[in-house]
């Protein structure tokens, strides 16, 4: 093995360790908020934070999607105009209703 791959490898290793302890510190913080004296609502809020960044480091560094960020943007810039396209596609075929009956 040469020693650019295993320098490689070692990096990998050190980032999956990093993100594996970010999660078990966020576990923690999740605990402790069960433990503080916050309202629902704020409780539910902060509990949600925490865990969208839990999400989101395990579908980065775990599913590799750090690593694909062009065909993630190709992929929301194609969702986002097949949306648009379909929200006005009632209004378009609203306008060639109204010209048949008149």
């Amino acid at each position: 093995m040469d020693t650019a791959h295993a320098d490689d490898v070692k990096k990998t290793v050190r980032t999956y360790i990093l993100v594996f302890v970010a999660l078990m510190g966020l576990t923690v913080i999740t605990v402790a908020i069960s433990y503080l004296h916050l309202s629902v609502a704020a409780a539910i809020t902060v509990a949600l934070i925490v865990a969208t960044v839990k999400a989101s480091l395990v579908a980065m560094y775990f599913m590799h999607l750090v690593s694909e960020r062009k065909a993630i943007y190709w992929t929301l810039a194609l969702t986002a105009f097949f949306f648009i396209l379909l929200m006005f596609l009632p209004i378009f075929s609203d306008q060639d209703s109204t010209r048949i009956f008149h």
